[in-house]
């Protein structure tokens, strides 16, 4: 995808790699366009997230369905007239292989990783491996997520409603949690922890279905919000919350947990300081905006990210 305002398309690839006996390996591909070999990768459709387009494109040029890992080096580059900027992720494969040579690639080569590193065409590509050997390949990712738009308080309760926790969401929320369960596909197969509101429990339902995993409900990440405004609400740090968090960073699995405006702040220091890491620059999550911290051995943090169900990444 190309933007006019600033001549700049828009594309997104993968490290893809696997485990075997003799150590990591690692696919390229090749394009008898250009005859070269290079990591997986495309161009953005219009309207399309970057997370889709890195996996779509692997999967079109791979035969691969992969899962993504940590963030990796962004490139920026010169194309006929215009600057292409392509997202990268390290990913593991999590379907067989069925390679079909097409026109744009017509081979692929699963090589070690010192194989890969000579067979690669372009220098740029071999700063990008030596990226993914800098840090553990295999992560597990941490995902914070706030939930997507529900019905206006002062709605719910003109419609004569005291009962916050039961607050649906708005059409609009309904077609955001959609799109999130597409989105947070992209990432591991994960289990899920919600809130108990209602608002938060429809966001991860689409995606808990797609993944076929149960949402289970944690009261002490909570809001029941009684304040006229968006203002105060009662929600405080406990022990058990600490416990649950930690539980999270130093189990090893994946796991999506979502939660409210006043608290996922906290929640990010926590995991953050658990993994013991500073807290990643960025805004304050939006409505179906979620940050993905990727933990390596020992529940070290090597990446993170923030995404927005509608936009490109922020950081």
């Amino acid at each position: 995808m190309a933007d006019a305002a600033t001549a700049v398309v828009h594309a997104a690839g993968a490290v893809l790699w696997r485990a075997r006996a003799g150590g990591i390996e690692t696919a390229l591909v090749h394009r008898p366009r250009y005859d070269d070999w290079s990591f997986p990768k495309g161009k953005s459709m219009p309207g399309e997230h970057v997370l889709l387009t890195a996996v779509r494109e692997v999967e079109e040029e791979t035969g691969v369905r992969a899962a993504l890992g940590r963030r990796l080096a962004s490139q920026s580059y010169p194309v006929e007239g215009q600057t292409k900027r392509v997202e990268y992720w390290a990913a593991r494969p999590v379907s067989a292989e069925l390679f079909t040579p097409g026109d744009e690639v017509d081979a692929l080569a699963w090589l070690p990783l010192p194989a890969a590193r000579e067979r690669l065409s372009y220098p740029r590509d071999v700063s990008l491996l030596d990226s993914f050997t800098a840090d553990p390949a295999d992560t597990a990712p941490v995902i914070l997520l706030r939930h997507v738009a529900a019905v206006a308080k002062k709605a719910w309760r003109e419609a004569g409603h005291d009962d916050d926790l039961a607050r649906p969401l708005s059409d609009a929320g309904k077609e955001q949690a959609r799109v999130l369960g597409e989105l947070l596909s992209t990432f591991a197969p994960a289990r899920v922890i919600s809130s108990a509101a209602r608002r938060c429990l429809d966001t991860v339902t689409p995606y808990a279905e797609r993944a076929g995993v149960p949402v289970a409900q944690e009261r002490v990440f909570t809001v029941d919000s009684k304040a006229q405004g968006d203002g105060a609400a009662d929600w405080t740090a406990t022990r058990d919350a600490r416990l649950r968090i930690a539980e999270a960073v130093r189990s090893r699995r994946p796991v999506i947990i979502c939660a409210h405006r006043q608290n996922l702040s906290w929640m990010l220091a926590e995991a953050c300081e658990m993994a013991g890491a500073p807290v990643p620059d960025g805004p304050p999550l939006r409505r179906g905006a979620f940050w993905v911290l990727q933990l390596g051995g020992g529940g070290r943090l090597v990446s993170a990210e923030q995404h927005q169900v509608e936009d490109e990444p922020v950081g």
